[in-house]
């Protein structure tokens, strides 16, 4: 089975910027994406053999996530249960026969950690949820995280000690996460792999210097690892300041 996670930051942007060939490419089984910014109605996408699961942000042109997969699953859910946070439109889940596949789109802390508060509470709700649903079958979940986890997954650890994404805060949430039973699995493939990013800034020609930040993951439930086969970064592959994220695994 092949998963892809994109965050397209746009996606009516990124359909101008060769989303569709891009999406047609890769070819993946369930394609997750985040940061569409769309509401209700504002988009007509044509993918064949795809169904589609969308959940809007209830701001216009914010956040947003949606999941096109080829199998039909028997449970769609939205959100977390949590009003504060599912009114953003974050997460889907799709249950199948053997696993839960969630896609979240996890909120910024924003410059100067004005929403770090908010982004603590989210993440203690998020890990509850998805420890939750590893009780009764395994999970794969995908998306961006808004986090690099350790000094490897950036390439300025030490200018960016104190901001959005690269807090202690941050990163020891994502460790009690992968604590709870969970593995990074690009990290468990690749444990010493540098220069490997998910996201760079549209400034300073950063994407050309590779100057990045591996912010997008594909974490799945300890008792599914040995079914991992390969997690791929499609760093060759543009249409937003984020690159797609690709899992391979045997289920």
């Amino acid at each position: 089975m092949k998963i892809v996670s994109w965050n397209v930051n746009g996606l009516r942007a990124s359909l101008k910027k060769g989303f569709l060939e891009s999406f047609d490419k890769l070819n993946a089984d369930i394609f997750c994406i985040q940061e569409t910014k769309l509401q209700n109605g504002q988009i007509d996408l044509e993918l064949k053999e795809y169904e589609q699961y969308w959940n809007y942000a209830e701001k216009k042109g914010y956040s947003g996530t949606a999941v096109f997969t080829k199998f039909t699953p028997h449970k769609v859910s939205y959100g977390v249960g949590n009003n504060e946070n599912d009114e953003e439109g974050r997460v889907i889940t799709l249950e199948y026969d053997g696993f839960y596949l969630v896609n979240v789109y996890t909120p910024n802390s924003q410059r100067g950690l004005v929403r770090l508060e908010h982004r603590m509470n989210w993440e203690d709700t998020f890990r509850n949820y998805l420890i939750e649903l590893d009780e009764s079958k395994p999970v794969i979940l995908c998306g961006d995280l808004n986090v690099a986890h350790q000094e490897i997954d950036l390439a300025n650890p030490k200018s960016n000690k104190k901001n959005a994404g690269f807090s202690d805060e941050e990163r020891d949430k994502m460790t009690r996460l992968l604590e709870a039973g969970f593995v990074d699995t690009f990290r468990y493939l690749y444990p010493e792999k540098k220069d490997a990013y998910t996201w760079w800034s549209y400034m300073r020609k950063a994407r050309e210097r590779n100057v990045g930040w591996r912010i997008d993951y594909f974490i799945v439930s300890d008792k599914i690892k040995e079914h991992i086969k390969d997690s791929i970064i499609h760093s060759n592959i543009t249409g937003s300041d984020h690159c797609p994220v690709e899992l391979k695994i045997s289920l």
